[in-house]
């Protein structure tokens, strides 16, 4: 027992050595002004998958080989292990970076593909700001019009209607958002918009329905000069809505709103009468 506790307490002190002298060599390697090594290392670690290792050599190497004849793969390589390491910001930047640089390379259509990719990869959830779902839409249209016979243009079109279904979904939310606390004039201009830009949605006959009843809402509140022109139109709405959705399970909410918007009507009509 004593000699296996001896033969353990030695294993673990050699890989502690084997530890430090690796970190010490590639500490050493870092600071030293052997770029062809450090480029070979570089592109080893990456090859073995060590991204990190190779991210700190290949941001070393870039200054050096500026203009030079590595250049393109140090930049190549680096945004790749960026990316590889989930660093899609960066990654981004160092891959549009490299279109730049090297505009007329082999990599160049696949460097703008992955630039753009990496935008789509930091698109935020639809609960959150969609400032990057914008700015991936972008950069992805801009994909598809500089290389529309590009292989990747069949996955660039899934990433695009992901995320713009993403855009119309926050749209909607923001929409109902003011429904939900009783701001019925926001709400029904934002349905509305949301409508007209959205006009093949699944959400088309929620959204006319909320803008109908946010329609009235807003009618039934607003002063004597506005109300009589507000509930008319309701009135025009709920047609557009039975029309559109004559078989919808909202329908005979949507009768009742059309027939209290009548009755508003008929009630403002007789007292315009009256007063002649």
């Amino acid at each position: 027992m004593q000699d296996m506790r001896r033969s353990v307490s030695i294993l673990a002190l050699l890989l502690t050595i084997v530890l430090l002298s690796s970190c010490g060599g590639y500490n050493k390697l870092l600071r030293s002004n052997d770029y062809d090594q450090k480029f070979k290392m570089a592109v080893q670690y990456y090859n073995e998958n060590r991204y990190t290792k190779a991210i700190q050599l290949f941001e070393n190497l870039t200054m050096h080989y500026r203009g030079k004849e590595n250049a393109e793969d140090i930049s190549w390589y680096y945004a790749q292990s960026l990316m590889k390491e989930s660093d899609y910001y960066t990654a981004g930047y160092q891959f549009q970076r490299f279109t730049r640089q090297f505009p007329y390379s082999e990599r160049a259509e696949e460097a703008a593909y992955l630039g753009a990719k990496c935008k789509y990869m930091e698109s935020s959830p639809y609960t959150l700001d969609q400032a990057t779902t914008k700015e991936a839409v972008k950069a992805l249209e801009q994909f598809t019009e500089k290389y529309p016979r590009s292989t990747h243009i069949p996955e660039v079109n899934g990433y695009l209607d992901e995320l713009r279904d993403k855009l119309m979904l926050k749209e909607y939310e923001i929409a109902m958002g003011y429904y939900r606390i009783e701001a019925y004039h926001a709400a029904y201009i934002s349905l509305q918009n949301f409508i007209n830009q959205y006009p093949e949605s699944n959400y088309r006959e929620e959204a006319m329905f909320y803008m109908l009843s946010a329609g009235y809402e807003y009618a039934i509140n607003s002063t004597d000069e506005k109300i009589k022109e507000r509930t008319q139109q309701v009135i025009n709405d709920f047609d557009k809505f039975s029309t559109s959705f004559s078989n919808s399970q909202r329908i005979t909410q949507a009768q009742e709103i059309y027939t209290k918007s009548k009755a508003k009507l008929a009630q403002l009509e007789e007292k315009e009468m009256s007063k002649k």
